[in-house]
């Protein structure tokens, strides 16, 4: 047994755990970052950044075939083939690389990074079984990020042709017919993408509509994509399990109606968990809310000098509200006053057209109890969305009707998650409709239908 002590102590190297390290490094804690598998967490390795390297190998593919049949802009290709084994290859370089400048990035911050599967044992000490030695550590602060994993169907438990994210990002060879379970940003995501690529694509959504955690407007604009590409949409669907032969997955839709959805994989996307078990939660013996680590605006759990940050403390589980929750965390520890309080927190999903939420669309602004003032700007109309080739998409700012302060932004377009900084940075700074609609944008971006929305929000659009 190695036994090491540190002032702190960050379990999980995630967005949020290494985040929370570095920083804790930079201002000169001793720190020591321990992780099963590799640093970056899902994000890196089996999510976001995988992900979006598959969906740009499927956009190029799809105006390749386009441009094959005549349906380019300018210019035409010959017979375009997918090679996806060398697309995963390409990806796999990418989070390689990835991994390595967060190890460079851990490292020139002074953090030690001990490989190997965390347990708490008490609120200061941990035991690390390694695959050559075991390590015990005592801490006076503690970082709890070990993230979540993705929810397992009963009826389809991951195994042979029914895969998870993690599983999808790793073929390597298309599935013909693919069938996904869930129409959140997930499934969509990656069920766009496979659609592009060649395959059939069917989604099964337990609910009325695609994309149920955005509001209604966004949603339609990317089932609209989604009919163009082929893809069918079954709504108010329940899945089943797989028929005996494992070659379609069976289902239940509206009225109870059964039928059967061929597939050779079926994608399994139905939401994430926080991952509890496996490093000491009942030793600790937290306070939970609603099956997430309870914490305060500081990220303090119940328990004295033990934090808690990302997906494990609840939603919205995303990548950058863990790193900001790190970045708090780790200053909060070296004495510095800090607050997890954010205005707005953006979410995106890279779908076809891309989507961008941030803080309150018109119904729960109105359900907030604000007379509210709304303009939204159609992206087709702008000069830089049609040299993009885009067809679809808006901008839509919702504000308060008495003085105009900004209360949220939507968007659906081409390239449009670029602007959910701009659009956070806007409630962050309490940016009211005047202030957008008389900053000077610049022509010819889409980002003049901020300022487009703005101004129609005031009641004087320019350009419509």
């Amino acid at each position: 047994m190695n036994y090491l002590s540190c002032e702190v102590l960050v379990i999980g190297g995630g967005p949020g755990g290494y985040v929370a390290a570095i920083r804790a490094g930079q201002l000169g804690l001793d720190t020591i970052l321990v992780e099963k598998k590799s640093v970056g967490g899902t994000c890196l390795n089996v999510g976001c950044i995988p992900s979006k390297a598959i969906i740009h190998v499927a956009d190029a593919f799809e105006q390749a075939v386009k441009a094959s049949k005549g349906k380019a802009h300018g210019y035409s290709v010959k017979d375009p083939v997918l090679d996806l084994v060398g697309a995963i290859e390409w990806k796999d370089g990418i989070v390689g690389q990835l991994n390595r400048g967060v190890e460079a990035l851990l490292k020139k911050a002074g953090v030690t990074v001990i490989n190997g599967q965390a347990r708490m044992r008490d609120g200061k000490t941990c035991s690390i079984a390694g695959e050559k030695e075991n390590t015990q550590i005592k801490a006076k602060f503690v970082v709890l990020a070990p993230g979540s994993e993705p929810i397992e169907l009963e009826a389809l438990p991951f195994g042979g042709n029914v895969i998870s994210s993690t599983q999808a990002l790793k073929l390597e060879e298309l599935p013909k017919r693919l069938a996904v379970v869930g129409g959140g940003y997930i499934g969509l995501e990656l069920g766009t993408a496979f659609a592009k690529m060649g395959s059939k694509v069917t989604v099964l959504e337990a609910t009325e509509r695609l994309l149920p955690q955005y509001d209604k407007e966004i949603g339609t604009a990317v089932s609209r994509q989604l009919k163009k590409l082929g893809v069918v949409v079954h709504l108010n669907t329940l899945a089943g399990g797989m028929n005996k032969k494992g070659t379609a997955v069976e289902a239940k839709g509206p009225d109870d109606a059964s039928f059967a959805v061929d597939a050779d994989k079926v994608l399994v996307t139905v939401g994430r968990k926080p991952r509890l078990d496996g490093w000491g939660l009942r030793e600790l013996q937290l306070t939970m809310n609603n099956g997430f680590i309870a914490i305060d605006e500081e990220c303090r759990t119940s328990m004295t000098d033990v934090f808690a940050i990302g997906d494990v403390t609840g939603e919205p589980m995303l990548a950058h509200r863990a790193m900001a929750q790190g970045e708090v965390v780790a200053e909060l520890i070296a004495g510095k006053r800090r607050t997890f309080e954010p205005a707005a927190i953006p979410a995106v999903c890279f779908t076809d057209p891309e989507v961008v939420s941030v803080g309150l669309s018109p119904d729960e602004a109105r359900e907030a109890g604000h007379e509210v003032a709304v303009g939204k700007f159609p992206l087709p109309v702008n000069g830089r969305a049609m040299t993009l080739g885009a067809d679809t998409g808006f901008v839509r700012v919702v504000a308060r009707k008495d003085n105009g302060l900004v209360l949220g932004i939507q968007a659906a377009g081409k390239n449009i998650s670029e602007f959910a900084s701009s659009f956070a940075l806007a409630l962050e700074m309490g940016a009211c409709l005047e202030d957008i609609a008389s900053t000077i944008h610049a022509h010819p971006t889409q980002g003049e239908g901020i300022q487009e929305a703005a101004m129609l929000a005031l009641g004087h659009g320019l350009h419509i």
